[in-house]
């Protein structure tokens, strides 16, 4: 009996083991099929259902072509359309650091660390007279549509926070081309 059970199990062992980290170019025998071959419908495919044409989800509709590209008809809007304040400004110098100036340095002079380690990158600097010449609504639309070696910058930046780079873009600009004149007369004992 002990034979007849032993001679049994040998080869059933031997089966088993065979069927161990073996490769195969055909599939193997499934005796019970399991969740892997279900039907479904897989995201992001012919399947997937369409929108709707004409349709905006709620909370995404950009109806203010000022605002949003910095653009009306064919000219670019001449003023920030957000409140500048200290806040707005803080916001836009916290961007500022974290998008801008690996191209163009804290100071907008263009000479960040990517043309440094890449020499035909050429970022303007914030600082030229024809930059200072822009308009709000034509640095707005830089970042939100890119120009020559500068990205788009619409996924990545939020149109309010794109307008408070704006802002700090120009609180930059006025601390290379300010005079005295600028100074309120209550603060200019403070100056020495």
């Amino acid at each position: 009996m002990r034979q007849i059970f032993l001679s049994s199990l040998i080869p059933a062992a031997l089966l088993l083991t065979g069927c161990v980290g073996s490769s195969s170019r055909t599939p193997p025998i499934e005796l019970i099929p399991d969740m892997k071959h279900q039907m479904k419908v897989k995201a992001q495919t012919d399947q997937a259902r369409r929108p709707v044409t004409n349709t905006v989800a709620i909370g995404h509709l950009k109806d203010d072509d000022a605002y949003y590209t910095g653009v009306v008809g064919d000219k670019y809007i001449g003023l920030n359309p957000e409140k500048i304040d200290r806040a707005l400004l803080e916001r836009g110098q916290k961007r500022f650091t974290i998008y801008c100036t690996p191209c163009h340095d804290q100071t907008g002079n263009g000479r960040g660390i990517v043309p440094t380690r890449f020499p035909s990158w050429l970022p303007s600097s914030l600082q030229d007279p024809r930059q200072k010449a822009m308009v709000d609504g034509e640095i707005f639309n830089i970042m939100t549509i890119g120009r020559r070696t500068m990205p788009s910058y619409a996924n990545q930046i939020t149109e309010k926070d794109r307008w408070a780079i704006v802002a700090y873009v120009r609180a930059l600009q006025r601390t290379t081309s300010g005079t005295l004149a600028d100074v309120p007369s209550n603060l200019k004992a403070e100056l020495k």
